[in-house]
């Protein structure tokens, strides 16, 4: 899968993102698995975590709006065109890339209120003024996480 704000991509080509930590042109996707990291407007900064029995997102009070109106649409690919991308436990092993042009499956499915496709996963979603004490909490937990555009997050209070 891949999430959008466009809901009219005919066809996806690789690209060189403009976030990479790597070479190569890739069309970027995630699994089912990994697809609620993707269930918030694109440039919204977030703080996720995870065991095999909860899951907890987090994002700042600024994103709220945001978050209510934005329309968000999944694209949906043939598995056999991506192959996994990185290695589990540094930073990859959800992501899935191809390097040549890729068409969906079928048209955007909107997915609907980010609100309520967080509640009906069971995902616990939290507002915070500020992600950073949450974050470091998080990376000292031993849980699984990720951050998602944490340089657009508030900078970090000073104490």
């Amino acid at each position: 899968m891949h999430f959008s704000e466009d809901p009219g991509i005919a066809r996806f080509v690789p690209h060189l993102a403009a976030t990479a930590r790597q070479a190569g042109e890739y069309v970027w996707a995630v699994d089912a698995g990994r697809a609620p990291d993707y269930w918030f407007p694109r440039q919204c900064p977030r703080v996720l975590t995870w065991t095999d029995a909860w899951r907890v997102h987090a994002v700042e009070y600024g994103w709220l709006e945001r978050m209510r109106t934005v329309e968000l649409y999944a694209y949906r690919f043939d598995a056999a065109r991506f192959r996994p991308f990185g290695e589990e436990g540094e930073g990859g092993g959800h992501a899935h890339v191809a390097t040549e042009t890729v068409v969906p499956l079928g048209p955007a499915e909107r997915v609907g209120d980010l609100f309520a496709v967080h509640e009906e996963a069971g995902i616990e979603l939290r507002v915070l003024a500020n992600l950073w004490a949450f974050w470091d909490e998080v990376v000292a937990s031993g849980h699984d996480f990720s951050g998602i555009r944490l340089r657009n997050a508030l900078p970090r209070s000073v104490e």
